[in-house]
C-alpha cells in the first residue's frame, strides 16, 4: 500500500509539472469572485493549468509576484464570468492551489447586506457561514473514505484578523465578524428568504463561499473572506430604487479598494503560519488505511497523501 501512496503523489507532481508550473514558493492563493476576474498589480506572469483529478479548475491559474511574494490567482467564474455559482468546480479550484504549494487562501466575494449599518462600499470579514445550498459537492471524501474534519470556526482567525488589519491600514471599512449565510442560487432570495435571514441575524449573503471554505479545510489550507457589499438585499424599503447601474457601479469601486487591501494583506502576510489549519486532517480520516483502495489513494494523493504514504 505504501507503493502505491508514493506513486500517487508522483502522478499529482507530474501533473503540475506538465500544467508547466515550475519548482518555486508559492504559498499564497487568492480567488477573485464577481468583478475581480484579474489582479492589478502582477509582475513576472504566467498561467498555469493544472489537471487535477478533480477535473478542470475554473480558468487557468495566473502565477505572479505582487509585494515581491509569488502568489497564484484564480478567477472563481472564469474570466468573462462564464460559471454560475452551482457550476463551479469548487473541488478542482481547491484541489489546483494545493497541488501548486498554496498554503493560504484568500476569498474575495460580492455579497449583499442584510443589516441597515452594512451599507454598499464597506467590506465585511466573515467569521461564520450557514449553509443554504442544494445539491453542491463539498468534500474531497466520500465512497472508499470517511473524514471527519473540525468546522466550528470555517476561517482561518489568523488570516481574518490579518485581512481586516490591511483593509484598516489601504483605508477601506471593514467589519470584523459576521455570518455570511450561502444561499444556491443563480437567483437572488425571495422576500420571505430574505426577512427570515434578517430575523436569523445573518449580515451578508452570497453564493460561493461556503463551499470553497469547506474544501479548503478539508486540504488543510487556510481560508479566509473579503466580503465586499454591492447592495442591500431584497429586504431593504429603498431596493426598487437600486439600478443595475448603480451595482455595477459599487462592484466596481469595491474592485478598485479590494486591489488595495490585497496588496497590504499580501505585503505584511507571516511567511510562516501559526494557525492549526495545516493539520485539520490530522484525526478526521475514520477508514481503516488497509481498507483504502489504490484508485482512492491516487485521487486523493494531493489532499491526504502525506496521511496514507
Amino acid at each position: 500500500m505504501a507503493k502505491a501512496g508514493k506513486r500517487s503523489k508522483k502522478t499529482a507532481a507530474n501533473s503540475v509539472k506538465k500544467s508547466g508550473a515550475k519548482n518555486e514558493k508559492l504559498k499564497i492563493g487568492i480567488i477573485g469572485g464577481s468583478g475581480l476576474y484579474s489582479m492589478a498589480g502582477l509582475t513576472d506572469t504566467r498561467e498555469v493549468r493544472v489537471k487535477t483529478p478533480f477535473g478542470d479548475p475554473s480558468d487557468a491559474i495566473i502565477i505572479g509576484t505582487l509585494e515581491g511574494k509569488r502568489v497564484a490567482f484564480l478567477a472563481r467564474h472564469g474570466r468573462g464570468h462564464v460559471f454560475s455559482p452551482s457550476d463551479i468546480n469548487y473541488r478542482a479550484n481547491i484541489c489546483a492551489l494545493k497541488m501548486l504549494g498554496v498554503e493560504r487562501i484568500i476569498s474575495v466575494s460580492a455579497v449583499g447586506s442584510l443589516r441597515d449599518d452594512l451599507p454598499p462600499l464597506d467590506f465585511l470579514i466573515p467569521d461564520q457561514f450557514f449553509d443554504r445550498t442544494r445539491g453542491r459537492v463539498a468534500t474531497f471524501f466520500g465512497i472508499g473514505i470517511v473524514a471527519h474534519v473540525g468546522f466550528d470556526k470555517p476561517t482561518c482567525t489568523h488570516l481574518s484578523a490579518h485581512l481586516a488589519e490591511a483593509c484598516d491600514r489601504a483605508g477601506v471599512k471593514a467589519h470584523r465578524g459576521g455570518t455570511y449565510v450561502c444561499m444556491e442560487g443563480p437567483q437572488f432570495s425571495t422576500l420571505a428568504e430574505s426577512q427570515t435571514y434578517r430575523q436569523l441575524r445573518f449580515d451578508v449573503i452570497g453564493m460561493t463561499n461556503l463551499t470553497e471554505a469547506k474544501l479548503a479545510r478539508e486540504a488543510e489550507l487556510c481560508y479566509a473572506t473579503i466580503a465586499m457589499i454591492t447592495d442591500y438585499d431584497c429586504w431593504h424599503p429603498q431596493h426598487d430604487a437600486v439600478t443595475v447601474s448603480e451595482v455595477i457601479e459599487n462592484l466596481n469601486r469595491n474592485t478598485s479598494n479590494v486591489q488595495r487591501v490585497l496588496h497590504e494583506a499580501v505585503a505584511q502576510l507571516p511567511e510562516n503560519r501559526a494557525c492549526k489549519c495545516g493539520a485539520a486532517l490530522a484525526h478526521a480520516v475514520l477508514t481503516d488505511r488497509k481498507m483504502i483502495s489504490a484508485a482512492t489513494r491516487k485521487r486523493l494523493a494531493p489532499i491526504i497523501g502525506k496521511y496514507i504514504s
